[in-house]
């Protein structure tokens, strides 16, 4: 899952200052909270009100897409004939596919991407647990990823940091507005990890020597 984080609608009136007819392009792929065609259309509200007040004319319609990461749904769903401008409710990927396919226009991001993780329960808290490192080594970890999960990222075992299973390095935890609501400290990985492949009976995968990762695999941008 993939959370964004809405921007300051001051900074998108930065972006669409110069322009007067807008399309603002909602996506119904993964990204949470939601950002379809009804977040699209509150948006638009939001920027054709914010122009009125300062007494600009101004056109803005909002449409949305199964998904903008997709060059050819955005070629096939999408219909920007009359407008001079786009703005995007997708992640950081789809405000660059924009650009992609519609090149002679300007698209703006009405988004921060924050995140990628999973959740406990449907709008409760949510866990980061991959960062798409390209070389997997959950089948030698119990399942537990050490590159996303342990602070350090280190690859056998844990640091001298680990102090009754739990991380030494502090982490805020925040609401939908990237308000800090609590500082907390983390599970260890490692401590984690040990644990089941204890349950498991696979220790002999705790003990062995794991090289140096090989982020040859991650150095962006990557094409699959």
């Amino acid at each position: 899952m993939i959370i964004t984080k809405e921007k300051p609608i001051e900074e998108i009136l930065s972006y669409i200052e110069p322009y007067k007819n807008i399309l603002v392009v909602g996506c119904d792929g993964c990204v949470q909270p939601p950002r379809g065609l009804r977040e699209a259309e509150k948006l638009a509200s939001m920027i054709e009100m914010a122009k009125k007040a300062k007494g600009q004319e101004v056109k803005v319609a909002a449409t949305t897409v199964t998904r903008q990461c997709c060059i050819e749904g955005l070629r096939n769903q999408l219909n920007v004939d009359g407008y001079d401008a786009l703005v995007s409710m997708a992640c950081g990927i789809g405000v660059q596919v924009l650009t992609m396919v519609f090149p002679e226009l300007p698209t703006f991001p009405a988004q921060n991407t924050v995140f990628m993780g999973y959740e406990e329960k449907r709008e409760g808290n949510m866990y980061e647990a991959c960062v798409a490192c390209g070389d997997c080594m959950l089948g030698y970890t119990g399942g537990i990823c050490p590159v996303a999960r342990c602070a350090k990222s280190l690859m056998n075992g844990p640091c001298g940091g680990c102090v009754d299973g739990k991380c030494e390095v502090e982490v805020e935890i925040r609401d939908w507005k990237g308000e800090v609501v609590e500082v907390v400290k983390n599970d260890c990985a490692w401590y984690l990890i040990f644990n089941r492949l204890k349950q498991i009976g696979r220790l002999d995968l705790y003990r062995m020597y794991r090289p140096p990762k090989n982020w040859a695999l991650a150095t962006g941008p990557r094409r699959l």
